[in-house]
């Protein structure tokens, strides 16, 4: 999937017009870096998926940025996933990300399985694959998924797997050690994976939403980066400056180690996340 360093950015669907309007802004400002894509998140059922969909196709329409549309098993049948699947590829969107999701409850929740649907991002693979027109790719997790209880060859199977059945790419949680993401590439060369993995970087300018994304997904905080944070935590922009610092050393760190491009979690807005690729690429 990747040639050279890519460079791309998620955002997820906006609530309203305020919303809507700050997400064609944050669009607009990464013009200077040209994405290789940009990924929209998916909610299930009702507006929230019909509006992942409306938002993937616009952005595709309105600026030429391929866009890797995110489908989630939760609450759609296979029928409906099915019928999904053709909404994107009526969109002309040629890139998905195939995700379980989380709960309807949360991340935290216990999964409810939807009646004549899909328990597993395998399965959902697995069809987008039958479907055809599709580039597939899944989630990858360095600090290990939430649910694999600490076990990381499991992690690597679940990977493999998905790989077998049709994944070329992955994108990460968000995490903060190198380590973590070496010791992920490591584990699957060994295993003879061919995986494009695109580590995902999380530019931190809100303390409060650190904590509560990183409790949700199970990214541990380092002890001396929460330390930092919280020395700062009641002054935003020195909260964001240390934010764009963090981010900046660590985007380097990974292109030292081979990284094949680097993904931006923006929640939607711009700003920090072209700062940082500026200082990566020595930019004004």
């Amino acid at each position: 999937m990747v040639l050279g360093t890519s460079y791309s950015f998620e955002f997820f669907p906006p609530k309203d017009l305020e919303g809507e309007e700050r997400l064609w802004r944050a669009i607009e400002g990464l013009k200077s870096i040209a994405p290789d894509f940009v990924s929209v998140t998916y909610g299930a059922g009702g507006s929230t998926r019909d509006r992942s969909i409306r938002i993937a196709r616009e952005i595709t329409d309105r600026t030429g940025i391929p866009t890797v549309a995110h489908i989630t098993c939760v609450g759609s049948t296979r029928e409906e996933l099915l019928e999904i699947l053709n909404s994107y590829k009526d969109a002309k969107i040629t890139s998905i990300l195939a995700l379980r999701g989380d709960p309807v409850g949360g991340p935290l929740a216990p999964w409810i399985p939807t009646e004549n649907g899909f328990t597993h991002a395998d399965e959902l693979v697995e069809l987008a694959n039958e479907c055809g027109g599709f580039r597939i790719g899944v989630a990858a997790f360095p600090d290990g998924h939430p649910s694999s209880g600490g076990d990381f060859e499991k992690d690597i199977d679940v990977l493999i797997r998905k790989e077998k059945l049709g994944a070329t790419f992955a994108t990460t949680q968000f995490f903060f050690d190198v380590k973590v993401y070496s010791n992920l590439i490591e584990h699957l060369a060994k295993r003879g994976s061919a995986l494009t993995i695109i580590p995902g970087i999380l530019p931190v300018t809100n303390v409060k939403l650190l904590h509560r994304m990183a409790e949700l997904g199970g990214t541990p905080i380092p002890v001396e980066i929460a330390k930092a944070f919280a020395e700062v935590e009641s002054d935003p922009q020195a909260v964001r400056e240390l934010g764009v610092e963090i981010a900046t050393k660590l985007c380097k760190e990974l292109l030292e180690a081979g990284a094949p491009g680097l993904h931006f979690y923006t929640m939607n807005s711009s700003t920090a996340t072209v700062e940082i690729y500026r200082r990566i690429n020595n930019a004004k």
